[in-house]
Order: C-alpha cells, then structure tokens, then sequence
C-alpha cells in the first residue's frame, strides 16, 4: 500500500521547488535547455507538470494502491538506449518548430548525464526500436508483384523489416499557445477547466512551462535507413495516420482508414525498397479526438435518420452529437516530422487539406499528393469518402452527386 501519511501539494511554490531543473526551451545544448522532470520520485526537481505516461496515470495508481508497484520504483534503464540515432536536427533548436514533444526524449541517458548524477530522477519520452511487422494486404502485394523480396526491407520470410519510435507527449506551453494564437494564460485556464481542476499548477505555478498531458502517445514506423528521410537527395513517402480502432484493428468497412494505412505502408515499403525511406506516423486520436463511444453514436445516426446514410448529412450528423466537427487540430502534428528531420515529402499519402496545409505551413515542401486508390474504398465508405471530397479533399477524379453535396461545400475534415 502506498504511503499516505503525508501529501505535498504542488499547486503553490514553495522552498522545495528552488530545486526544479533548469528549462531553456530551444537551446541548441541539451544541457542548457534542461532536461524535462516530471517523476515523482524527487518531487523537488520536478519542471513539469503532469506525470510520464500521462494516458495509464491511472492504471499506475491502482498498481501503487494494491501493492503491486511502489511509489519509490525507479526504472532501470540499461541497455535501453535507441537502436539508431535520430538527429540532433536544426529544427531541434527552433523553439516555434518543435512544441509538443521533446526532441531530446530519446537521449536523456546520453545528453543528461551530469543531471542524473546529482540525483535527477529523469526519464526518457521517446523510445527507438526494431521490429518486423506482416501484414495480409502486404503479403497479396508480394504475391501480386507490387512488391519484392529483397532481404533488406522484405526478408525471404516476408517480413517487414521496421524501425519504430514511441513518443509521449510534452507540451511546451507557450509555444502550444502560439500555435493556436491564444495568450497562455486562456490555454492554461481552459485546459484546467476541461480537466476538471486535474492540475492545478496549470493556475497556480506559471513558472513550469511544460504539461505532460494525459493523452495517447504516437507511433512512427520508419522503412528503410533512418538517416534517408533528412536527406533531400533522396525520395520520402510520408502517411500520417489518426487511430481508428474498428477499421484498422478489427477491419470495419464503414471507413476508409485501414486500407488507407495499408496503402501508405505499401507505398512506404517500395519508396525504401527505391532507395528512398518511407515514414508511418500513427496518432492516437480515436474518431477524430471525439472518442469511439461519440463515434459510434453518430455511425447510429448516420444509419437511422430518414432517408438512410447521406453524404450530404454526414458532416451535420457528428456535429448534432460532439458539437464539432474534428477535435484533432493537426496543428501540433507536423512537431514529429520535424523531429525527424523531414525536409521534403515527395510523396504525401493523405487526402486531407487539413493534414496538408499543416505540414507546408510548418516550412516542410510537399511534392506529391496520393490518393487512395477507388478499389480499396470499401462500399459503406463511399458515403464518408464522397462527403468528404465535396468539402475539399484532395482528389485526381471527379466528386460525384455534387448537386447532393452542395450543402456541405466549403467544409473540411481529414482521414
């Protein structure tokens, strides 16, 4: 059982704080920019607010109520360090570039060592490993020639060979501020309010500038060599992926999310397989950040009102439910690709203005747009897919039924 003798509160600064570690948010040295502390374990040190793995807080406070963790445990970390180097970039050290990750996260064994050895419980944001995936449509593009075998990239057993990264979450307050042209104190007093008071400090302790948010982390899958994709000289193929749970898991046909995954990857594999790299970036933002059980209420609507399903209605029908359209806001989305050290897309596997428009306002050149091909729309997504042309995506053939669609013309909303 943890230990509730005592509780200190951190929503005021006290003598106890003068310890926090420094943060200079956009130093090119690591060491003056400070790491980022957000353990529990030395409370003093602490720089952020909110906890590591902010999206399983809870889950660890079961395991430290039963007994199964202790509130002291600090993780060992040998052998732990990333597979392969990612950067330092120049984008690293533009703090209006990067502001919702720490680019360092991958490296605090190696960069913050001095900060380690006076005690700093500090813990890594960002892990690199290697892995290989199989998946059925990449197995029929080898089997139908799309494809080959090349035992570097597809292994004689047909497997996919891939570098993944993990990232968590870090916000640099007054960079997420700027990005969306608010003054930090309204961010600050929204994100208390709609937390319900979680995190006090957000009011009270202006002087921590970063929020471990408690939301879901991102996954990049990387094809081929990893220091490609911040070579100009070679091509780049780039899909950026919001979840969604019932189509890319359990293979649901009333979207078109896992065949346009599956697509991307295919594209990604032969771009490395061309001497290029390829780049998988997969948010967890379930129906659109709206949540799958907001989701599935509107798949409910969708299908009931009179009439039956209707692109004209699809936009109108999310909007009765959430109140909004797309909660996901892919102006922090481009903060991954440049902690890659992305320059150049050649090729974009997105259909979506929204997702477009982030990235080449974030400074990174698009060269090509790729849209899902016809035949992998499956028929009870033609509904989402005619819907979603009318109101600006992107696409090399003609919207259909457009007198049908007039009503949401000028509307957007991305894959």
């Amino acid at each position: 059982m943890a230990n509730t003798s005592h509780v200190l509160l951190t929503s005021h600064p006290a003598s106890i704080f003068k310890y926090a570690a420094p943060l200079n948010w956009g130093e090119s040295d690591p060491l003056l920019r400070g790491p980022v502390v957000a353990s529990l374990t030395t409370r003093e040190h602490r720089n952020a607010i909110g906890t590591h793995s902010g999206s399983y807080t809870v889950y660890r406070a079961l395991a430290n109520a039963s007994g199964a963790l202790t509130m002291e445990h600090k993780p060992d970390l040998t052998n732990t360090s990333p597979v392969v180097n990612i950067g330092p970039y120049p984008s690293w050290e533009d703090p209006e570039k990067i502001v919702s990750l720490d680019p360092w996260g991958a490296k605090v064994g190696e960069v913050f060592q001095s900060f380690y050895e006076k005690g700093y419980d500090i813990r890594p944001t960002i892990a690199i490993t290697a892995a290989h995936i199989k998946m059925p449509e990449i197995l029929e593009a080898i089997e139908l020639g799309r494809l080959h075998i090349d035992e570097k990239v597809i292994t004689k057993n047909r497997d996919v060979v891939v570098t993944k990264a993990a990232i968590d979450p870090v916000w640099y307050l007054p960079g997420i501020a700027a990005r969306f042209q608010v003054s930090e104190g309204d961010l600050r007093r929204v994100l208390f309010d709609q937390t319900g008071g979680m995190f006090p400090e957000l009011i009270t302790r202006r002087d921590l500038k970063l929020l471990l948010p408690p939301i879901g982390s991102t996954t990049v899958y990387i094809f081929g060599d990893v220091q490609n994709i911040a070579d100009t000289s070679k091509k780049l193929t780039v899909r950026i992926h919001d979840e969604c749970n019932g189509s890319d898991v359990f293979g649901s046909d009333i979207c078109t999310c896992r065949p346009y995954l599956t697509h991307g990857i295919e594209e990604s594999i032969r771009t490395a397989q061309e001497g290029g790299s390829g780049v998988i970036v997969y948010f967890r933002k379930e129906g659109r950040a709206l949540g799958e059980v907001t989701k599935f209420l509107v798949y409910n609507a969708r299908k009931r009102q009179e009439g039956g399903d209707s692109a004209a209605t699809y936009f109108h029908r999310t909007e009765c439910v959430a109140g909004v359209q797309d909660m996901r806001f892919q102006q922090l989305m481009p903060d991954v690709l440049h902690w890659l050290g992305v320059q150049r897309i050649d090729n974009l596997v997105s259909m979506s203005d929204m997702k477009y428009n982030a990235i080449v306002q974030s400074g990174i050149e698009v060269v090509r747009r790729v849209s899902i091909p016809d035949e992998l729309i499956p028929p009870d997504a033609q509904v989402e897919m005619e819907a979603k042309k009318a109101a600006g995506y992107f696409t090399e053939g003609k919207t259909k039924n457009v007198s049908e669609l007039k009503k949401v013309k000028g509307r957007k909303l991305d894959e």
